[in-house]
């Protein structure tokens, strides 16, 4: 009797160690689409207008990818001074909008910004900053830099995009992460993102 208990005992620890692995990796992705959604469900609407990129950059398989007059960010519209040392470094930024509806960069930091009524703060994907011998601006991505539209879809929108006619609604959470809430073209949207 105590030789089959003991023969069952590894198997039973298997499936336990089994079951709880599956179960950490439910939770995890659990938690990735959840972070994503929460952004998308109560972030703060930020409507940016699109820059041009090379044709040949824009489409490369079933996603396009987008460029914002809000990427190249002005140094002097940087508050507190510039890093001492070149490294990496995260930058935020404080997008106010414009008359044309569109936000823009009204000033930045690299130290979290304040919140200020009608304005949200965007922070931007860690990048190399060359300290005080960097230039007159800084080359930002924010992690909405990439689009997926359903396969064979991208021809049309990089016309579109060409000619100026894209841009993109952005929610922005309150520690300034952004998701794509929906891809415009000529002000309406072509592509959204369900809410969840």
């Amino acid at each position: 009797m105590s030789a089959i208990v003991s023969s069952r005992n590894p198997a039973t620890r298997y499936m336990v160690a089994a079951l709880i692995a599956a179960g950490l990796q439910t939770a995890v992705l659990g938690y990735i689409i959840e972070s994503r959604a929460a952004i998308l469900r109560s972030g703060a609407e930020v409507v940016l207008k699109t820059a041009p990129v090379d044709p040949r950059d824009f489409l490369r398989g079933d996603y396009v990818v987008l460029n914002y007059d809000i990427s190249s960010v002005p140094v002097s519209s940087v508050k507190g001074g510039l890093p001492s040392a070149a490294g990496e470094q995260v930058l935020w930024v404080r997008l106010k909008p414009q008359a044309d509806g569109f936000w823009n960069v009204a000033e930045s930091s690299f130290s979290a910004l304040p919140e200020e009524g009608g304005s949200v703060v965007i922070r931007s994907q860690p990048f190399y900053s060359y300290g005080p011998a960097g230039g007159d601006s800084m080359r930002l991505e924010y992690g909405i830099e990439r689009y997926y539209v359903p396969e064979g879809e991208g021809k049309p929108l990089e016309e579109a995009r060409q000619d100026g006619q894209v841009s993109v609604a952005a929610r922005v959470s309150a520690d300034g992460t952004a998701q794509i809430r929906s891809l415009l073209v000529d002000g309406k949207a072509a592509y959204e993102e369900p809410l969840y």
